[in-house]
């Protein structure tokens, strides 16, 4: 079985971590912190700049902005880096300065304070909240109100139509008398005749429908005999 490959970035993470520990336990250890408390403080400042990194990978990938990530972050990595120059030879651990001894005992307490605000922050319910259904996330109070409506426009009145002149109605066109029909006489004779037959069997006069039909005339000319017949 082949043994895994070391990643170049893994190793040089390493040693630097190695390396910033050490530095770390001896200005702890200059400044006063003894034993146990020694090798607490690059745990404590190794740890808040891992929690603040992580936060602000968080915070990136939600994309909210991480100005308290980014505050912790820099304290973290300045009293990392404060440490690695120290104790680099500019400054005697033998005689460490009251102001730095200061900073040491103050950093428990710091630390503290950015890790809770670090693990407590709102991102967490900004998230959850993003994370509900729209019908669950209760909007705020100015976000709620109903805005009224609008007013409605102002509509301008229409000006007023003059009625239209009265046309002068045009006179009804008289009915035209009808045409006189010329009927020969002895068709005149002929529907006599027959006007008579049906007289004596039905009682009544021929209407000049029937006349028509027994002719076999038309209109007009039925119209003119029956007037004849009368």
């Amino acid at each position: 079985m082949p043994l895994p490959r070391a990643d170049a970035v893994l190793v040089q993470a390493a040693i630097a971590g190695a390396l910033s520990f050490a530095h770390l336990h001896d200005l702890a250890q200059a400044a006063g912190q003894h034993g146990w408390k020694a090798w607490a403080y690059p745990v404590s400042v190794d740890l808040l700049l891992v929690a603040a990194w992580h936060r602000m990978r968080v915070l990136r990938a939600a994309g909210t902005p991480a100005p308290a990530a980014w505050t912790w972050f820099a304290i973290a990595l300045a009293a990392s880096l404060g440490a690695n120059v120290a104790t680099a030879g500019l400054l005697d651990l033998d005689h460490v300065p009251a102001w730095l001894r200061i900073l040491v005992a103050g950093w428990p307490a710091l630390a503290f304070f950015g890790g809770t605000l670090l693990a407590h922050s709102l991102v967490d319910t900004a998230r959850s909240t993003a994370d509900q259904p729209a019908a669950e996330v209760e909007l705020p109070l100015y976000e709620a109100e109903i805005t009224p409506p609008p007013a409605p426009a102002t509509v301008p009145e229409p000006e007023p139509i003059e009625a239209p002149e009265e046309v002068p109605a045009l006179p009804a066109a008289q009915p035209s008398a009808p045409p006189t029909v010329a009927v020969p006489a002895a068709l005149v004779e002929h529907a006599r005749k027959i006007a008579d037959d049906h007289r004596s069997r039905t009682g009544t006069p021929i209407d000049p429908n029937t006349l028509r039909v027994r002719l076999g005339v038309p209109p007009h000319f039925a119209d003119a005999i029956t007037a004849q017949l009368s």
